[in-house]
């Protein structure tokens, strides 16, 4: 099973982060953050990946510390089960509608993080979440899972529709790139040998 629990704890937060790659998309989220924990069900669901996310975070502050030590914590996770790569499909792509917004976004579980990130949000909060920590959160992510990822949002007028799309299509795009390729199931998707 390509399973990982990662635990991280600073003055900041106190963060459990339990995935199994192998899942049904299954989740349990609590990190305080009513609009981040719909995100990260998202997450989940969609990629088919397992995961329990808990965070004691110090909101009283504002969310942004919580948002991006929940993206760490996934990151290593991620890098954690994922293993040496090998037999995965390494790839992955998504171009993900939702009403009024359209987001595509590509992957490659590369071991070299890079973001690219061309999401324009209306409004500067959806609620009380800022949503400058969407970017935050997958910029996290992408440094700790050593991900290269490319997010653009091509339409949208709703700023919860485009965070919500965005996290649907990253979702889709990493349940692609975690799968086994029967075809090379032991071999690493290299010409190099390594990721």
């Amino acid at each position: 099973m390509r399973n990982a629990k990662v635990t991280r704890t600073t003055a900041e937060t106190k963060i459990s982060v339990e995935i199994n790659l192998d899942g049904t998309g299954q989740y349990d989220m609590a990190t305080g953050i009513g609009f981040f924990d719909h995100m990260l069900d998202q997450l989940a669901r969609h990629s088919l990946i397992d995961m329990t996310i808990r965070c004691e975070g110090d909101t009283h502050i504002d969310d942004h510390h919580s948002v991006e030590d929940v993206g760490i914590a996934l990151g290593q996770a991620l890098t954690q089960a994922v293993g040496v790569k090998k037999g995965i499909n390494r790839y992955g792509s998504c171009l993900l509608p939702m009403d009024d917004a359209l987001v595509r976004a590509a992957l490659d579980l590369s071991g070299r993080p890079y973001l690219v990130w061309h999401v324009d949000m209306p409004t500067a909060q959806i609620k009380t979440f800022d949503t400058e920590l969407v970017r935050e959160f997958f910029q996290a992510l992408s440094t700790h899972g050593g991900i290269t990822l490319h997010v653009d949002a091509l339409h949208g007028i709703n700023s919860h529709h485009i965070a919500e799309a965005a996290f649907k299509a990253v979702a889709r795009a990493l349940r692609q790139a975690v799968e086994v390729d029967p075809r090379k199931a032991d071999a690493i998707p290299s010409t190099k040998g390594t990721l």
